[in-house]
C-alpha cells in the first residue's frame, strides 16, 4: 500500500516572491521488500532466500544504485548501510535483505556491523564513502559552513574510508569494489586511495585504481568517477570493452510522455498513462523491464515560473546564461534574476543527440542544469532516475525532492554492473587467503630496492633523506632544478654541501663560484635570506623553507619530497614512466587524470613511498627518456609492457 502525505514547501527567490505557488510534493511510502529482514531475522533468512547466493554488503548505499548494479552483475545485497533514511526506505522497498540505519564513523556501530554479518559468508564487500569533502563543490560549500555557520573545520566524513576500510579488514570478503569522484584522490595526491592499496595488499588482496567514464558502459551522461577494486582470488581486472555507441539523451528518456506545462501550475503526476513508442530504444527497452504495463511512475518536476517559461522559450543547447541579456527584450531583462557575470552556466538546456550534464544531488534544490531539449520545463524525478540508468519499476521514497536527492547521490547502476564484472569469481569463490604476490606489490619492491642502493650512493641528493642537513641539501637541489645541469658538474656541486648543515657566507661563495653556468649563479644566489641563519635549517623549520626562500611551486614540491614529505611529482617524466609501466602510449594526453592513477600504482603508499616518488623522477629523467630510453639500466626492465614498444639502447 502507498500512502500520499501532503505538505508544503517554498524555494526563496530573489526578487519578489516565490514566483510559483509554494508546494511540496506528497509524501511516498513504500512497503517494504517481501525478502527484506531485520537483524533478529537474518538467520533465517540466510537459511531461506540468501541461501546458496553470491552475497554483497553495501556500505554508504544510499538508495542503492550499487548496489542494483551488484544485482545485475550476479550478487545479491545481503546488507545494505547508510545513516540517511528516506535513502534507507527506498533501499529497503527495492531490495532483499538488510537494510540499516548506521553511522559507521562510530566505531561502536562498526562493531554491531559485523557482529551481525558474522554468520554470513560475505563475498564482495562495496560502498562509496560519501564524497562531499573531497569533490570542488563540496568543499566550497564546506568551507562557507566553517566560516560562516561554527562547522568543525575536520570534516569526520573524511574520515569515512577508513570506517570502510575497516569494515574490509574485519569481515575479510574475496572482493572490494569502492566507488568515488576523481577528486578524492586528486585533491591530495591520492593519499587516501594510495593508503587503502596499500592496507589491502598487506591482506594479501591484488588492487586496480581507475578512472572511468561512466558513458562508456551505457550511462548516458558526462561522469567521471574513481573506482577502486580489490580481490585476493587472482590478479586479474579485466574490464568488459566500452560500448561502441553512446547512449543519447532521447535515447534515454525520449519515449516518456509529454507533459503539459503551464506557468505556475503542477508539472506531471505520480502516476501517468505510458503508451510504448513504435521505435523504442535499447536503452529505454532495458528501463521499462518489469515496469507496470501501460503506466509510467514519478514523472513529475517543479512548477515552471513565468519568467522561466520565457527563457526556456529562447535558449538552445548551446546557449549559455550570460547569452540571455542579448536574447530578453528591454520589458524582460529583469527575468535574468541571477548575475550573469557570476553565474555564467546557471542554466543549461540539454540536447536530445548528446549525453546529458552530470546528475547531482544539486537537483533537489532547482533542476536548471536540467532544463528539458523540448518541454519547457527541467526534468522529471523519472527523468533523472533514467538518466542514472534506474529502472522504471525503482520507486523513491519520500518527497519529490527527496527522489531528487537520492538519484542525484546514488552511482548509476550500469557503472556499478560494469566495475563488479570485474570481480567475478574466479574457481574457488573463498579465494587464496595466502600466497596472492600482487603485480604492482612486486613492481614497488623492486623500484624500493634500487632506489635504496642509488640512495647510498652517488644518487644520494636526488632520494629522499631525513635528520640535520636535509634541508640545506634540499633546497640547493630544488633552487638547480630548472638550471640544466649537467650530471657530473651537479654532482660536484653537492659535494660541496654534503657534510654542510647550515648555510655560510663562505659556501655560497663557494658553491656561485662553482656553478658552470649565469643561470645557475644567478638561482644559487637565491639561497641569500637564510645565509648566516643556522636556525633556519634546522629539522624542525624545514617547512618553512620554501616560502623564505621564495620557491616555485615546482621548486617547492621537489624540495618537499627530498625533505620525505608524501607527494607526488607530476611531470613529463614520470608521468611517462607510469605511462609505459601500463603499457600506455607516452604521450598519452593524460596529466591531471589517469596518468596520477597510473603513477599511483607505482609510487604506492607508506613510509617508503617518497623513496619511489624520487626513484620514479630519476628514472624519468636519466633512464626512461622520450628518445632512445635506456631500458637495460632500468630497474622495472622485467616488469614493464611498454619496453615492447619503444626503440631502446639495449
Amino acid at each position: 500500500m502507498l500512502v500520499h502525505v501532503m505538505r508544503t514547501e517554498g524555494c526563496a527567490v530573489k526578487g519578489s516572491g516565490y514566483g510559483v505557488p509554494l508546494e511540496r510534493s506528497d509524501y511516498l511510502e513504500l512497503p517494504p521488500n517481501k525478502h527484506s529482514c531485520t537483524p533478529e531475522g537474518f538467520q533465517g533468512w540466510l537459511e531461506g532466500f540468501g541461501k546458496g547466493k553470491q552475497l554483497a554488503v553495501d556500505l554508504f548505499s544510499g538508495a542503492g544504485g550499487l548496489s542494483f548494479g551488484l544485482e545485475r552483475a550476479g550478487w545479491t545485497t545481503a546488507a545494505a548501510v547508510d545513516s540517511d533514511v528516506r535513502a534507507l526506505e527506498t533501499h529497503r522497498a527495492n531490495f532483499p535483505g538488510l537494510s540499516l540505519n548506521m553511522d559507521l564513523g562510530d566505531p561502536a556501530a562498526r562493531d554491531s556491523l559485523v557482529e551481525i554479518l558474522e554468520p554470513a559468508r560475505i563475498d564482495l564487500v562495496a560502498g562509496g564513502p560519501p564524497c562531499q569533502p573531497f569533490s570542488r563543490a563540496g568543499r566550497n560549500k564546506i568551507r562557507d559552513l566553517v566560516k560562516n555557520h561554527g562547522r568543525d573545520p575536520e570534516d569526520r566524513r573524511k574520515e569515512l574510508w577508513s570506517a570502510y576500510l575497516d569494515i574490509v579488514k574485519r569481515i575479510r570478503p574475496r572482493a572490494v569494489l569502492m566507488e568515488n569522484v576523481p577528486d578524492m584522490g586528486l585533491h591530495d595526491d591520492f593519499f587516501v586511495i594510495r593508503t587503502i592499496e596499500e592496507e589491502l595488499e598487506e591482506l594479501g588482496y591484488a588492487t586496480q585504481v581507475r578512472l572511468v567514464d561512466a558513458w562508456n558502459y551505457g550511462v548516458p551522461q558526462h561522469r567521471k568517477r574513481l573506482i577502486l577494486l580489490a580481490r585476493r582470488d587472482v590478479d586479474d581486472f579485466t574490464w568488459r570493452d566500452p560500448d561502441p555507441v553512446r547512449t543519447s539523451l532521447q535515447d534515454a528518456i525520449g519515449d516518456l510522455p509529454e507533459l503539459d506545462v503551464v506557468p505556475t501550475e503542477r508539472v506531471g503526476l505520480r502516476e501517468l498513462t505510458y503508451r510504448k513508442p513504435r521505435n523504442l530504444s535499447a536503452f529505454a527497452e532495458m528501463m521499462r523491464k518489469d515496469a507496470p504495463r501501460g503506466r509510467v511512475w514519478d514523472h513529475m518536476t517543479r512548477r515552471v515560473r513565468k519568467d522561466d517559461y520565457r527563457i526556456f522559450q529562447l535558449m538552445e543547447s548551446k546557449t549559455k546564461y550570460s547569452d540571455l541579456q542579448d536574447l530578453l527584450t528591454e520589458d524582460e531583462k529583469d527575468y535574468q534574476r541571477y548575475s550573469a557575470d557570476k553565474y555564467t552556466d546557471k542554466y543549461k538546456k540539454l540536447d536530445w543527440g548528446q549525453l546529458s550534464r552530470t546528475i547531482t544531488a544539486h537537483i533537489a534544490k532547482d533542476g536548471y542544469w536540467y532544463i528539458h531539449p523540448e518541454q519547457l520545463r527541467t526534468l522529471t524525478v523519472r527523468e533523472a532516475a533514467r538518466v542514472q540508468t534506474f529502472p522504471d519499476k525503482f520507486r523513491f521514497a519520500g518527497t519529490r525532492s527527496d527522489a531528487f536527492r537520492q538519484i542525484g547521490n546514488a552511482v548509476p547502476p550500469l557503472l556499478g554492473e560494469a566495475a563488479a564484472e570485474v570481480l567475478k569469481p574466479v574457481g574457488d569463490a573463498s579465494g587464496k587467503p595466502e600466497g596472492l604476490r600482487p603485480h604492482w606489490r612486486e613492481v614497488r619492491s623492486a623500484l624500493t630496492k634500487w632506489a635504496e642502493e642509488r640512495r647510498d650512493g652517488a644518487d644520494w641528493y636526488q632520494l629522499p633523506h631525513a635528520g640535520e642537513g636535509v634541508s640545506l641539501h634540499a633546497a640547493v637541489v630544488a633552487i638547480l632544478s630548472g638550471a640544466k645541469i649537467k650530471p657530473a658538474a651537479m654532482a660536484e656541486l653537492m659535494e660541496m654541501v654534503r657534510r654542510s648543515k647550515t648555510l655560510t657566507a663562505t659556501l655560497l661563495g663557494k658553491l656561485i663560484a662553482a656553478a658552470p653556468t649565469v643561470p645557475a649563479r644567478s638561482r644559487l644566489d637565491r639561497l641569500s635570506p637564510l645565509v648566516g641563519k643556522p636556525y633556519a635549517w634546522r629539522w624542525d623549520k624545514r617547512l618553512s623553507v620554501p616560502e623564505k626562500l621564495s620557491m616555485k611551486p615546482s621548486e617547492r614540491a621537489l624540495y618537499q619530497l627530498l625533505i620525505g614529505e608524501d607527494l607526488m611529482l607530476v611531470g613529463q617524466g614520470t608521468l611517462r614512466v607510469a605511462a609505459r609501466m601500463n603499457g600506455l602510449e607516452a604521450d598519452h594526453p593524460n596529466r591531471l587524470s589517469e596518468g596520477r592513477v597510473n603513477l599511483v600504482k607505482l609510487v604506492g603508499a607508506g613510509e617508503e613511498a617518497p623513496l619511489r616518488m624520487g626513484a620514479i623522477r630519476i628514472i624519468g629523467a636519466d633512464l626512461c627518456r622520450d628518445d632512445g630510453p635506456v631500458c637495460s639500466d632500468c630497474p622495472l626492465i622485467a616488469h614493464c609492457p611498454g619496453r615492447r614498444q619503444v626503440r631502446t639502447t639495449c
